[in-house]
């Protein structure tokens, strides 16, 4: 769209006054720009679809879901608590917990294979895209052990197996202590 308003743009000012030369100078370097812009995007979006690379992150958010319920998600961002964060930050009182971040050269493959096989454990059964599992962290463990030998991941793997869940522990405990100053008035 913005190359045919260039190339129309570009054909008009080879007949236009010199007045209005400069405004249609202006109008096609500003489409140069957006060109510009959306070719850098078209390669970001290209770029993240030919690797795989990136991490597959299992984590837990006790105070929103309970226990034994996990997400297990991938990310290709160079920074993947970044992801994590941005996953906190919406629609959820308490942050999350990370299990687990897996580097790995097929992050697309380990995640596919997680939700193959934990699927039937799926909290919503309608919406493939909401990644969360009930499921204990000991099943992943098992799981990932497996998947390491099948898929050749070759980063270690770790997992937290218990989560802090800070902030719903410390609300928790000062509620306790709330209610018990408010039963002893």
């Amino acid at each position: 769209k913005y190359q045919e308003l260039l190339r129309k743009a570009e054909r008009e000012v080879q007949l236009a006054s010199e007045k209005d030369k400069e405004r249609l100078n202006a109008q096609i370097e500003e489409l140069q720009r957006r060109v510009a812009e959306i070719e850098e995007k078209k390669k970001a979006i290209s770029q993240a679809m030919l690797t795989k690379t990136g991490h597959v992150y299992i984590i837990s958010n006790v105070g929103s879901f309970g226990e034994d319920v996990y997400k297990i998600g991938m990310t290709r961002r160079l920074e993947p608590m970044d992801r994590v964060k941005e996953l906190g930050d919406a629609s959820v009182p308490f942050p999350f917990d990370v299990h687990a971040m897996i580097r790995t050269g097929d992050a697309p493959a380990l995640e596919n294979a997680l939700h193959k096989h934990f699927d039937f454990r799926r909290l919503n059964l309608e919406n493939q895209r909401k990644e969360f599992f009930r499921v204990s962290i000991e099943e992943i463990r098992t799981e990932l052990d497996q998947l390491k030998t099948e898929l050749g991941i070759e980063s270690e793997l770790r997992l937290t197996l218990l989560a802090e869940a800070k902030e719903y522990r410390m609300s928790e405990a000062k509620r306790k202590h709330l209610e018990a100053s408010y039963l002893s008035d």
